[in-house]
Order: structure tokens, then sequence, then C-alpha cells
């Protein structure tokens, strides 16, 4: 899997603090128009709300005794707020946050003035919030016990309301910028908001008087999770550092959103979640707010045209790197177990992206692999020679094309695994597209370029280009061996049309010494096998330069030729022996030939173990004269060679003068009976031609 971290190291301008939310950092935006509608209810309750009345008590002596009840009301409140403070063990609650106003706070004394609560939550004094919410109920009660006249309830309720506002203000500041704030002055706001939450639901439940307006449900967590909305907002969409050269602006986006939620979520984590009560769900809102801003701008981004490398980074971040690195990493991932948070984009939007990404990615594959085989081509035409390793011929070729193909297969498998499969069987249609050119390429190569220096060495080096390519395509995809066989068929094309040309001057040398059987009617077989053998061992240091595999091959390709012409040279039909005796020396002859060629073919590294009957067989069917034991062998040599023929058959009995013409046609029927034998893997007769 491609981790995140890969494109974070070395990032610049991303210098976030590990462990520290910076809310501070973020500029603030304008409140939500919830937020602003609430300020503006009521009356229009605003700061001029909190004016005194021309009704409102004057005087130096109520003032005193206004100052006095207020140092105790403000007494009281604040051992409300900070009572049970004590260490817990437990996650906090909304009950156990509770501001339990008392029932009869006029026995306590009378209220703050509403001047004096401006003041104090203008300095921002949440300890008073119960002073705030008492009056808020004074209200109600007078209103419901009637005698108050509609006009003083309605001013009333104003200047409530504008305190309402006042606090709510200081109480979101506090919870935009949480890790800002003392841990008492935090634990205040909350408290605030879990009060208010209980008095939304205590109002739900009972009539409210006509001359007031219905103020609840106010609504404050809600509120709260705008705030974290906008903060979120903030984080994402800060600017990032100016995109390293080879990055693209939206790959920097990716880079800057990725890692400032991660981060930002691992200190809620760590961080606020002691902090914050568990109805606050502190988390599951954060994260939410995350993603959903995160989702919305990968959304509006998919909407445009998007180039090839974007439009692999944002499969990338939506597929993998999001869901695995970020939501999954070992901070998060239990904490967001059970939150749904769903995927950055919609289902059908992937779909089309992955392919566009498939298409684009098939066809940069394909050019790329071309263009690898122009060049390579070209070095062949322009008498380069190939470079040497560990002592054989070598070409980067097989090298670029695989690993074109890799980079084009692993980039799918980072999205998705399932991605990769696709895009597998599209590469190996463009891979075996690919071989058809190279061996397009290379026929052309050995047609016209003969006389060039290096011409033998590029053959040797693109025939070992051969072994790299089976044994990289066998380990990188498992596929049925047929399917590999056809895959690789235009190489099996190639490596058969090198070995040609290798041995073509060889083969040459090779006929006229072939011929010194016939014309000298065997009477030198001995000498003239030797001087085969020298003339082909002469010519082996050359192929010293082939892989291992390819030496092997080529030996057996010489050892296949050499026993194919040693049968050409007994089925001319220019000898004919009448005796037994003469039968049997041929015989001698040919089983000693047999064994000089297997001997120095195996020694060179040939393998062909299946040509080691085709002479010793030949030799034995000269030597019998009773015709049953004759057609015994030919019926035997015939499971072993399926394409010994009729015609082949008659040469070989063409030698045995003394054998009656009955009687060969007997022995040749045999060859009639069908020994169920399927066709052979490899060619020996049909590769000759009798007359």
């Amino acid at each position: 899997m491609l981790k995140m971290v890969t494109f974070f190291q070395g990032f610049p301008g991303q210098q976030s603090v590990p462990g520290t939310l910076n809310f501070a950092g973020s500029p603030q935006k304008p409140r939500s128009t919830s937020e602003a509608e609430s300020e503006t209810s009521m009356s229009e309750a605003s700061s001029e709300d909190l004016m005194p009345s021309p009704e409102a008590p004057d005087g130096e002596e109520e003032s005193a005794k206004k100052k006095e009840k207020k140092s105790k009301g403000l007494a009281n409140m604040f051992s409300v707020f900070t009572k049970g403070k004590k260490k817990k063990k437990d996650q906090p609650r909304l009950s156990d946050l509770e501001v339990q106003p008392k029932s009869r706070p006029e026995l306590d004394g009378p209220l703050p003035t509403v001047e004096e609560l401006k003041e104090a939550l203008e300095h921002g004094r949440l300890e008073v919030a119960w002073q705030v919410l008492a009056l808020e109920r004074q209200l109600e009660a007078a209103a419901a016990a009637g005698g108050t006249s509609n006009e003083e309830l309605v001013w009333r309720q104003s200047k409530v309301e504008a305190l309402y506002v006042l606090l709510c203000d200081q109480v979101l500041g506090v919870l935009r910028r949480p890790l800002e704030a003392a841990p008492e002055r935090l634990s205040q706001a909350l408290a605030v908001v879990s009060q208010e939450e209980l008095e939304d639901r205590r109002a739900s439940g009972g009539p409210l008087a006509a001359a007031l307006e219905a103020t609840r449900p106010r609504r404050w967590l809600q509120r709260w999770r705008g705030v974290v909305a906008e903060v979120a907002a903030e984080r994402l969409d800060a600017q990032p550092a100016t995109a390293p050269e080879g990055r693209s602006e939206a790959e920097s986006r990716f880079l800057h959103m990725g890692r400032t939620m991660k981060e930002d979520l691992e200190v809620v984590v760590e961080r606020l979640k002691p902090l914050f009560p568990d109805e606050f769900n502190v988390v599951r809102t954060y994260a939410e707010s995350y993603h959903y801003h995160f989702a919305s701008h990968l959304c509006a981004l998919a909407q445009f045209e998007l180039c090839e490398r974007d439009t692999y980074l944002l499969l990338l971040w939506v597929q993998n790197l999001y869901p695995n690195d970020i939501l999954n990493s070992p901070k998060l991932a239990q904490e967001l177990q059970g939150v749904r948070l769903g995927s950055l984009l919609p289902p059908k939007q992937i779909r089309l992206l992955e392919a566009m990404f498939l298409s684009n990615e098939v066809t940069s594959v394909k050019q790329l692999m071309a263009r690898a085989l122009e060049l390579e081509s070209q070095r062949w035409t322009q008498d380069v020679a190939p470079q040497s390793l560990d002592g054989h011929c070598h070409s980067e070729l097989a090298i670029d094309i695989l690993q074109i193909i890799s980079q084009g297969q692993t980039k799918a498998e980072n999205i998705t695994s399932d991605v990769g499969m696709q895009i597998k069987q599209l590469l190996l249609v463009e891979l075996a597209a690919l071989l058809r050119s190279y061996q397009r390429a290379f026929d052309e190569f050995l047609e016209k370029s003969k006389l060039l220096r290096n011409y033998r060495v590029n053959i040797m080096a693109n025939i070992n280009n051969c072994l790299f390519f089976r044994t990289s395509v066998e380990q990188r995809w498992q596929i049925p061996h047929d399917s590999l066989n056809r895959l690789l068929e235009p190489l099996k094309d190639l490596k058969a049309h090198g070995f040609d040309t290798l041995l073509q001057s060889l083969f040459l040398d090779l006929k006229p010494l072939f011929k010194k059987f016939t014309q000298t009617r065997w009477a030198k077989p001995v000498e003239t096998l030797e001087e085969i053998i020298t003339t082909v061992s002469s010519s082996l240091p050359e192929f010293s330069e082939l892989q291992d595999c390819f030496r092997e091959e080529l030996m057996e390709t010489v050892h296949l030729h050499l026993v194919k012409e040693y049968i050409i040279r007994l089925c001319k039909r220019r000898l004919v022996l009448k005796t037994a005796e003469q039968q049997q020396q041929l015989a001698r002859h040919i089983l000693a030939n047999a064994d000089a060629i297997q001997g120095f073919c195996t020694e060179n590294g040939s393998t062909a173990t299946w040509l080691h009957r085709a002479l010793p067989m030949i030799a034995e069917i000269i030597r019998l004269q009773d015709s049953s034991a004759i057609k015994i062998e030919v019926a035997t040599y015939a499971t072993w060679y399926p394409d010994f023929s009729k015609g082949h058959l008659n040469a070989i009995l063409a030698i045995k003068g003394n054998l009656p013409s009955s009687e060969v046609r007997s022995i040749r029927n045999i060859l009639d009976i069908n020994t169920g034998v399927q066709e052979p893997p490899r060619p020996l007769f049909s590769l000759i031609k009798v007359t």
C-alpha cells in the first residue's frame, strides 16, 4: 500500500506542531446565518437593550445595596459552576455538568442588574450564566402571575435576550478555540451549553405567556456543531505552501487537507475527548465536519477536467490514503469505528474516475513501451554494441518494458485491488501487442543489417532478453500455463529466428562435410564425423555470451541438426547393401557415429535426450534380417518418433538390398496401425524431405 507518510516527508510549509490543534491560527469567518438570526430576534435584542430603563430604580443607597447583593449572588453562582471539580475517572456527562439553579433565588437576595450582568459577560465571566437563566425564569414567572403590562414584559425580555446574545458569544468563543482556554473556563462553557440544552427540553413541555415571544429551543449544542464546521473549513481551506517542483496544485491541496485532518483529529482524540462530556460526541462531530468539507472540496474538483496525474491522485486519496492512512490510522481507527463517514466521492463518480484512470494509464503504458522499443531498435541499426553483464550480452529493453508495465500495475493496485485486477488484463493485452511488434522489428533487423559489425552480438542480446521477459511475467502475473505460452509466443519465434541466423554460417560449413558420407559410401564415417565435430566445436566459443539456458538450447538445435543431416544422408537411396554382413557393418558405423554425436552434444550442454534413439534404432532396423523382428523395431520406432512416415521407412529399407518387395510392403504396412501416440512436441522426420 502506498503510505501517506511518503507524500508528507519533505513537504515544506506544513509545520503544524504535532498534538496541537491550531484553531487560534485560523482566521475567523462571519458567524453562520442561524447565529445572526438568533442575535437579532426578540425585539432586535442588542447592547442598546441593556441600557438602564427610565423606570429602573436609582440612587446611591440602592446602588450600594445592589452591589452588596451582587457580590453575594456572584459568589453563590461561582460555587455552583466550580463545585465538584475533583478528578473523575469516568467521562463527564451532561447530567454531571448541569447548573442547578435554585427554585427560589430571591432567598439569597435580589439578582444583579442587567447592566451588571452585561459588564460581567463583556469581561468573559461565564459564572454569571446562572443569573441570566434566573432572570429568564423570573420573567416567565412574572408573565404567568399577571399584573405586569405587556410593554414591561417585552422590554424585560429584550434585556434577557441581549444578555443571552453576549453569553452565547462568550461560550462559543471559548469552544471555538478550546485548547486556548483554561480548563476551568472550558468546563464552564461546556456546562453552560449543557444547561441550555436542559432548559430547551424543559421549555418545550410548558405553555408560554401570550406577551412573550418563544425564544427556545436555543439549540446551543447545534450552534457549537456549526462552529466546529466553520473551524474545519478554516483549517482545510488554509492556503498550503507553494507546491514543490514536480507537484501540481491539486496534489499540494490533497496533502494539506489530508495532513491537517489527520493531525487535527488526533489532537481531538488525545486532548479534547477527555474534557468533553460523552453527549457532545466531540470526536464524531469534528470527524464529520472535516469529512464533509474534505468531500465537498473533492466533489467540486472532480467536476473539472483533470490531468492524468490529478485523476490518479484523486482516486488514490479517495480509495486508499483517506480510508486507510487517515480514518484507519493507529490513533483514530478505534475512535472512528462507529462513525459512518462514508466515501469522499459518490460511487458513480468514483467509477467514472476509475474508467478515466484505466484509459489514461493504458494509453500511457502503450506509448512508453512503443518509445522504448523504438529507441532500442535504433541502437541495433546504428550498430551500437550491447552492454555486457556477467559475461553475457545484455539489453535493457526487457527491463524497461517490464518496469513500465509494473509501474502501471502498481499505481492501479495502490487505488484498490479491484482496479489492479482490471488493469492487469488490459496491460497483458498491450504486452502481447508489444511483443509482436518486437518480433517484427527484430526480424527486420535480421534481414536488413547483416553487414553491421555488431550484428551477431546484438542478436545474442535480444535472445537473452527473452529470459528476463519470461521470468518477470511469470513472477508478476500468475496466469495459466497455456495463456502464458500464447502471450510469449512471439519471443519463442524471435529466439528461433535468432538461433537460425547465428547458426546459419555453421550449418553451411557442415553441408559439404555431411555429403562426404554418401560420396564415400560410408567408407570413412569415423573420419568424416570427426571433421564435422571439429568444425562445430570451433564455433561454440562465440556463443558463450548467451545466457546458460540459451546456450543449452542452441546446443540442442545443433544436436538436432547433426542427427537430422545424418538421417538425410541415409535416406538418399545412394547406398544399397546386398549382404547381411555389409548391412551389419553399416549398422556398427551408425552406432559409433550416434555415440560420438550424443557424447559431444551432451558434453557441450545439450539436454535433447529425445534424440538419443533416433540413429541407434535406424541402425538396428538395418542390422536385423528377420522380417518380423524388423516390424517390431519399426513399430517401436514409430512410437518414439510419430512423424516417421512410410516414405522415410522406404528410404531406410532401400539400403537393405536383399529384402524382397513383398516383405518391404508388409513392413511398411505396420505404420498403418494406430499406436495412439499424439503428435510429437518436437519435430524430427517432418523436417526431412524424402523422394
